[in-house]
This record gives structure tokens, C-alpha cells and sequence, in this order.
């Protein structure tokens, strides 16, 4: 009984150690992961963002909510644009939020266990004057290549619904890279996920789609 133990507990140590090898030795590096999740979120535009229902609702007060969402990617740090429109579930949560806080996360299409994913924590700027929107017309033009349908709802005097300019400023990006042994799992900073594409061959201000990118080096 007890050889029996030692070898079992010798077999158990002798994985984990061969798992903690593969993992510090996968292919893929921190860099790696910064740039793929880079090109991952510029080439979508619909995300699944995950918010907090508030303190104050009657029923659900603390609990999470995640649903699809539209985003365009227009600036070259890794921002995103939203439309906020406080109808939505999304737009009440954020706004009842002390910190506008959000999450977004981007799955590969179509999505695999071996394929990379990326979260993205941050908070939202919304920005209720029409005419005080930073780089309007650009973030317009960037949001409707995206989403065409999106002309019949946009901020202005005439959209069916009242809604809002934003930006989403991630502060944390965690990503998965698929299997531990091949590629890299966990965080990835966030000065090198902003200016991923910069390190990368041929980056320019445009997205991988063409999308033009705002360059908000002076926000930062």
C-alpha cells in the first residue's frame, strides 16, 4: 500500500512538473499574444461586454449581465467606440456604475478551444454633447464602415432613440491563447497590447480592414 502511494504521488509530481515545463516553454510569447489580440479585436466589430446591474435595482442589484454588443475599433491605442443608447441594459448598468466599468470579451470566428480569445476590462467615456465628441466625423465615418445599419440610430436630432458618442478605454486585457502547452495564457500588459501594431511590420493608421484609426497619443 504504501509503494503503491509513493509511486502514485512520484507520478503526480512527475506531470505536474512536465506541465509547468510545457507551459513556461510554449511557442507563443507575451509579444505574440499583444499583437494577436490587437489583430482578433480589429478584425470584429460585435463583442460579448459583460456589466454589473446596480445596487439600487429591485431584483438583481450586484449581479452580471453579458450580452452582444457593437463596437468599431477607430483609435490606435486599442480604444473602441461604442454608441450608448440609455434604453439598453448595457447603457443603465454603465451609467449607474461609479466607475462607467465594462468588459468586453472577442472570441475567434468560429470560436475553438484551440483558438485565441481576449477579455478586455475598462471603462466607458461617454460623451453627451453631440458637438464635444473628440474627432467626430472620423469616429463616425469609422463606426458606419462597421456597422452600415448603425445610420438609423446614430446621435443626433432625429435617431428613434436617445443616444450617446462613447469610448472604451481597456485597463487590463487578459487573453487566451488556446492550449497552455502551444500558446500563451494570461495577462498581457497594457502599454504593449496599445502599441502592438506599432512594433508590427507594415503598421499604419489603418486597421486590418482599412478602418481609419484615430490617433490618440494625446489622450493617453
Amino acid at each position: 500500500m504504501w509503494a503503491n502511494s509513493f509511486v502514485l504521488t512520484c507520478v503526480s509530481a512527475c506531470l505536474c512538473s512536465i506541465a509547468l515545463a510545457l507551459l513556461v516553454s510554449a511557442d507563443e510569447t507575451v509579444e505574440d499574444a499583444a499583437f494577436i489580440a490587437r489583430m482578433l479585436v480589429n478584425s470584429s466589430s460585435i463583442g460579448t461586454m459583460a456589466t454589473v446591474y446596480p445596487r439600487e435595482h429591485a431584483t438583481l442589484a450586484g449581479e452580471p449581465f453579458a450580452l452582444q454588443e457593437y463596437y468599431a475599433s477607430c483609435h490606435t491605442n486599442g480604444s473602441l467606440t461604442l454608441l450608448v443608447l440609455p434604453i439598453s441594459r448595457h447603457s443603465q448598468n454603465v451609467l449607474h456604475s461609479p466607475a462607467h466599468a465594462a468588459s468586453l470579451t472577442v472570441a475567434s470566428d468560429p470560436p475553438r478551444a484551440s483558438r485565441p480569445r481576449v477579455a478586455l476590462l475598462g471603462t466607458v467615456t461617454i460623451f453627451p454633447v453631440l458637438d464635444a465628441t473628440p474627432d467626430l466625423a472620423a469616429v463616425q465615418a469609422c463606426y458606419l464602415e462597421q456597422h452600415p445599419d448603425a445610420r438609423w440610430w446614430l446621435p443626433g436630432p432625429r435617431e428613434p432613440h436617445v443616444a450617446y458618442w462613447a469610448r472604451f478605454d481597456p485597463h487590463t486585457v487578459y487573453f487566451v491563447g488556446g492550449f497552455g502547452d502551444e500558446h500563451y495564457i494570461g495577462y498581457v500588459p497594457l502599454e504593449m497590447y496599445q502599441t502592438a501594431l506599432l512594433r508590427a511590420p507594415r503598421a499604419g493608421t489603418a486597421g486590418s480592414a482599412g478602418r481609419l484609426l484615430v490617433d490618440q497619443q494625446r489622450a493617453l
